[in-house]
């Protein structure tokens, strides 16, 4: 049960962010607003949920785990019913940013419980099983945001929102226990939010590491924020197709995590993730390539899904790799790594939409620049000949 209630919480983020891509059009026109503004009100949600991370951190490192859990998932069920009663777009992005902020705490909560409990491979162990359900979350969250609207307006997205995140905070308050004992609140060496901080941006593998996933999951979000537009009005696909790819694709990211997890015993995860962004680069690369020659929704989808299986075998990696050194201010670490996820992804996703979707070249090319910056800072910040071995 209590890893049930974690994964719940992991997943409460992302479903925040992905249930209604397959609204975007939809949305679009009841709201009689341009392409650019729906695609910000996803931007809003991630900016949202990036200043809750670094709100939510350091305050659960001071006052324990459960308390600012329950204040932030309320915060995300009352936002959720303002977003399903918005009159127009400017509430819409009011509310989406206050749901960001609600959501943030599940997955840094989640994180820092699991280091509150574990430490070397059994770290990994655990991390690996929340980054299946982080990893699988946005790209299942659209198949079901698909399936809704087959019985139901946009704006009932976001009542199954609130009906989540009420069930996600009950669970909270029965079933989570407080992890972070009382002693362990003010750490010495580590007993202010500025020596938390300091802690972290002085390591160099950390902030290394920190910048890898946060570029790691803005390729992914490139991916998400543009698909909606690209699969079912470039290419025609109906709400429940475009579930339906969403489906195949979230396989990759399945078999991406669990073979980084296994693979996690015999290899440094410094190593699987370097072979992963380099099956990111030469997958963004190839449907560039494809789709500028004309080789149609195959010559995407092909290339596409080994790029998502590529993100399942990061995801676990970095996790364990910025929070394995950082067990007494795991909360801020955690949330320093969720907010730069989604602080780069709503900062770098828009870029697809500012040169059009007219074909998959400018999400190709965003997901691309992603695992090249990506490849560069491993190799010169991380540098991973030189992180420690995981213990045993």
């Amino acid at each position: 049960m209590y890893v049930l209630v974690l994964g719940a919480l992991t997943a409460l983020g992302a479903f925040t962010i992905d249930l209604y891509l397959p609204a975007f059009p939809v949305i679009e026109g009841d709201l009689d607003v341009s392409t650019a503004l729906i695609q910000l009100t996803l931007t809003a949600t991630t900016v949202g949920f990036a200043v809750g991370q670094l709100l939510v951190g350091p305050w659960t490192d001071r006052v324990g785990r459960r308390l600012p859990l329950i204040i932030a998932t309320s915060i995300h069920v009352v936002a959720s019913i303002g977003v399903a009663l918005a009159p127009g777009i400017e509430w819409l992005f009011v509310f989406r940013v206050l749901q960001g902020i609600g959501a943030a705490a599940g997955g840094v909560v989640a994180m820092a419980i699991v280091r509150d409990l574990f430490g070397g491979l059994p770290l990994v162990r655990m991390l690996s099983r929340l980054s299946l359900v982080s990893g699988l979350a946005p790209i299942l969250a659209p198949v079901i945001g698909s399936q809704l609207l087959l019985f139901m307006p946009w704006r009932g997205i976001f009542v199954f929102l609130a009906i989540y995140g009420g069930l996600a905070l009950l669970a909270s308050v029965f079933f989570l226990v407080e992890t972070l004992p009382s002693a362990r609140r003010v750490d010495l060496g580590h007993g202010t939010a500025r020596e938390r901080y300091r802690s972290l941006f002085s390591d160099r593998i950390f902030v290394g590491i920190a910048i890898i996933a946060g570029l790691t999951f803005s390729g992914l979000f490139a991916y998400l924020s543009s698909s909606s537009f690209l699969f079912q009005q470039v290419y025609g696909l109906d709400p429940q197709q475009f579930g339906l790819l969403f489906a195949v694709n979230s396989l990759g990211v399945v078999g991406g995590v669990q073979a980084s997890s296994f693979l996690a015993r015999f290899v440094g995860p410094q190593w699987i993730l370097a072979g992963a962004l380099t099956v990111l680069l030469l997958s963004a690369a190839t449907i560039v390539v494809l789709d500028s020659l004309g080789a149609g929704l195959v010559g995407i989808l092909v290339p596409l899904w080994f790029f998502i299986a590529a993100c399942g075998f990061s995801f676990p990696c970095t996790q364990v790799l910025a929070l394995a050194n950082h067990g007494s201010e795991a909360g801020t670490a955690a949330s320093l790594l969720g907010a730069l996820n989604f602080g780069l992804a709503g900062a770098i996703s828009p870029i697809v939409g500012l040169f059009g979707i007219d074909n998959a070249v400018p999400m190709g090319a965003i997901m691309g620049c992603t695992a090249l910056v990506s490849i560069v800072v491993l190799w010169s910040v991380v540098r991973p000949w030189t992180v420690p071995a995981l213990a045993r």
